[in-house]
């Protein structure tokens, strides 16, 4: 018999049920108000039970939507709070086990550090599972891209958990533009508080003792073997290269996100960056390569799009940094967050867009003194639970369905997002980049603008940087 990879694995068992056994289907209101049959629900594995993993877990659950038969964690300690709330489900300390062992799992929600995101996703995919991966979708540019083909010839449903996407912000900054408001827009500027870990500092080379019950081999995953150090886990492993993506990697995918949705933006094709030094002695900065730098700016180039029929650049602040005022908007008005540590601006002909985190409080200032607000509390389209609830019931659904098709971060989206912010820290790992010439004289080769070819991945004038597109992955590890 064939199935149409359209129709949803439960939707079909539930079909050829009815059909073979002659089953009368009891109402559910005779069930009870708000019943939901389990040949309706997800069965979900989560993986990474922790931090985010457990917020994404219970979105995904959303007070009984959805089964969670599975959760999946290095370090149990960690996943803790996950296995009080969800005592029936299955314990797993490596993804790969519980995926070949656990027959019935529908999909996959990955929250694990970001050098893990795409080796879990793959595995899922390529055994037919919908997954939903915290952002950035990935470590690397090529996972991305990776990971973006191969949803599609899987067929299955995916989501980025950039969850500002969903929000009613970014629709109306949507509405506004395509409006014609602020005309055609050649500049935006994005900026961060982030890093708040410790960034820019000495690779540690201490050897504490390892947390009890800890599978560090499968915590560090592809990623280069190192001993364990409380710098790298649970928390502050974002602002190493070899785990992290820094501050780029974290605030990116949300606060890139509304330029790019509503400017319709793809790849770049220039990157330019520059990064704080940290000096500990005179006139000799530190050469921190294995530690992500404590502030950066980075400018991407991006062309004319079909919305907005101009180049523009998008310049990013990290580490406190932030651009200056425009004159357009009064000096006493906050831009971005109202404490003014993440913000979006966007500046056009006719006036400036600006935003902050996740696209809340949405302003326009026009050229003739008007000012538009928007209230971000109006009532939601989405579901109880948004960003996460929307791909659950999108998977329910199926394949290349109305749902699929209405949801903000599918991997046909999120991948070229995730590629552009990635761009950033290629350009900052170029920009780091140093040749001896004689004893402690250096050249630094990559701080130039680096010129992108987004179809072939290749960065055309500094072949060194190419590099940073792929990682070597440990050996035993594949994508």
């Amino acid at each position: 018999m064939n199935i149409n990879k359209n129709t949803s694995r439960r939707s079909f068992i539930k079909k050829t049920a009815i059909a073979t056994a002659g089953i009368s289907i009891v109402p559910r209101h005779v069930l009870g108000n708000g019943y939901i049959p389990p040949s309706d629900k997800l069965n979900i594995a989560v993986i990474g039970g922790g931090g985010k993993g457990y917020s994404d877990a219970i979105n995904a659950w959303n007070k009984g939507a959805s089964n969670i038969s599975v959760i999946c964690d290095v370090d149990w300690n960690m996943a803790a709070n996950a296995f009080k709330k969800f005592p029936k489900a299955k314990k797993y300390k490596d993804f790969r086990k519980a995926l070949e062992e656990v027959k019935d799992i529908d999909a996959v929600t990955v929250s694990t550090p970001d050098h893990t995101h795409a080796v879990i996703a793959m595995a899922a995919i390529s055994l037919g599972k919908h997954v939903y991966v915290q952002k950035p979708l990935t470590h690397d540019i090529y996972e991305a891209r990776m990971l973006t083909e191969a949803a599609n010839r899987y067929q299955v449903v995916t989501q980025m958990g950039n969850q500002g996407a969903s929000g009613n912000g970014v629709k109306q900054m949507i509405k506004w533009f395509d409006a014609g408001i602020i005309g055609k827009v050649n500049e935006v500027h994005v900026w961060t508080n982030r890093p708040v870990w410790p960034q820019g500092i000495p690779t540690p080379t201490d050897k504490p003792k390892m947390i009890d019950g800890l599978d560090w081999d499968t915590w560090i995953g592809p990623a280069k073997m190192v001993d364990y150090h409380p710098l790298y886990h649970p928390f502050k492993w974002r602002g190493w290269w070899n785990f992290g993506t820094g501050a780029l990697g974290d605030m990116g995918c949300h606060l890139m996100d509304p330029p790019f949705r509503v400017l319709g933006l793809g790849y770049p094709t220039e990157v330019e960056t520059n990064i704080g030094a940290v000096f500990v002695k005179d006139w000799n900065p530190e050469y921190l390569p294995d530690s992500c730098p404590p502030s950066s700016r980075t400018q991407l180039k991006f062309p004319a799009t079909e919305k907005n029929p101009t180049e523009l650049k998008l310049s990013w602040s990290d580490g406190g940094l932030r651009p200056f005022h425009p004159d357009l908007i009064p000096a006493d008005h906050p831009i971005g967050d109202s404490d003014s540590g993440n913000g979006v601006i966007m500046i056009g002909e006719k006036g400036i867009m600006t935003c902050g985190t996740y696209g809340r409080t949405p302003k326009v200032y026009l050229n003739n003194g008007e000012i538009l607000t928007f209230d971000d509390n109006q009532e939601s389209t989405l579901p109880e639970h948004g960003h996460n609830a929307a791909w659950v019931e999108a998977c329910k659904e199926g394949f290349g369905k109305e749902k699929h098709k209405a949801l903000t971060s599918s991997f046909d989206y999120a991948g070229p997002l995730t590629e552009s912010v990635l761009m950033g820290n290629l350009a900052i790992r170029s920009y780091m980049l140093r040749h001896e010439t004689k004893p402690n004289r250096f050249q630094y080769p990559g701080r130039k603008k680096l010129l992108w070819d987004g179809t072939n991945m290749t960065i055309k004038n500094f072949d060194e940087a190419n590099q940073f597109v792929k990682r070597e992955y440990r050996k035993g590890w594949k994508l």
